[in-house]
């Protein structure tokens, strides 16, 4: 399970009930500062392996009549995965903050690893903002990202070279990061893209699709008919990153 992450700056404090402003109780006009989205990693997926610590950024955007002034964030996700972290907004718009995971303990380090494979999926983004005035607002659900882990992907073509006309045979292996063992492990019965670049070109173009093995691996056989690369191209699940392997090139004799 994914634990909570360290806290930076100073802790906002909620002073009315949920979306209530601060001042409510001394009767103030002001209006209630308003949190219009979120947006994670700048759009993207996080992906996160096993060796090395992943950072984003998380910016939420909001309005107020004094300005936003800052956010207390909290990013949650499947079985209990849970980071929290706060900060000062840089402009009256706009607050953003960087959350780090641990993909590994440190070497000798009894902290705890962050993350765990049941956490991979569809996070939420819940953001409690104060405004210059004292107002606070508190917003679930104001953005949505999926946390993923990586994936590789590797490719062989053989024979090299070929005669044209014959068969040439593709193999190759997906992998994931497994965030419970931090090793990487074959993904079973994936869908995944063979693709051709001829030589000269800048444009793969799918061949076949061919569904890995129980233990990952990939195999299928294509006709040889011009030089050119190939590559597997898996573009990923609802828990795991997308991967390319990088062409493998065959010369093609008549």
């Amino acid at each position: 399970m994914a634990r909570r992450g360290a806290v930076v700056g100073t802790v906002a404090v909620l002073l009315g009930g949920v979306g209530a402003p601060a001042d409510a109780a001394s009767g103030a006009a002001n209006s209630e500062p308003v949190v219009s989205g979120a947006v994670v990693n700048s759009g993207h997926d996080v992906i996160v392996g096993i060796t090395h610590n992943v950072s984003f950024p998380v910016t939420v955007s909001g309005s107020d009549d004094s300005g936003l002034a800052f956010a207390d964030v909290d990013l949650k996700g499947p079985h209990g995965g849970f980071y929290t972290t706060d900060a000062f907004c840089q402009t009256a718009t706009a607050c953003t903050m960087t959350f780090t995971v641990n993909a590994h303990p440190a070497p000798g380090s009894d902290d705890p690893v962050d993350l765990a494979n049941a956490n991979a999926g569809t996070w939420s983004v819940d953001a409690l903002v104060d405004a210059h005035d004292e107002d606070s607002v508190f917003a679930p659900g104001v953005g949505s990202f999926g946390f993923k882990r990586a994936a590789r992907l590797t490719v062989n073509a053989a024979p090299e070279p070929v005669a044209k006309g014959a068969r040439i045979t593709v193999t190759g292996k997906l992998v994931r990061a497994n965030w419970d063992t931090y090793r990487y492990a074959g993904y079973t019965g994936q869908a995944v893209k063979l693709q051709f670049r001829a030589k000269g070109s800048d444009t793969y173009t799918t061949v076949a699709t061919v569904k890995t093995n129980s233990t990952g691996n990939l195999h299928t056989t294509v006709k040889a008919v011009k030089d050119g690369y190939w590559r597997w191209n898996f573009t990923g699940t609802n828990t795991t990153g997308p991967a390319k392997a990088a062409g493998d090139y065959v010369d093609v004799r008549p």
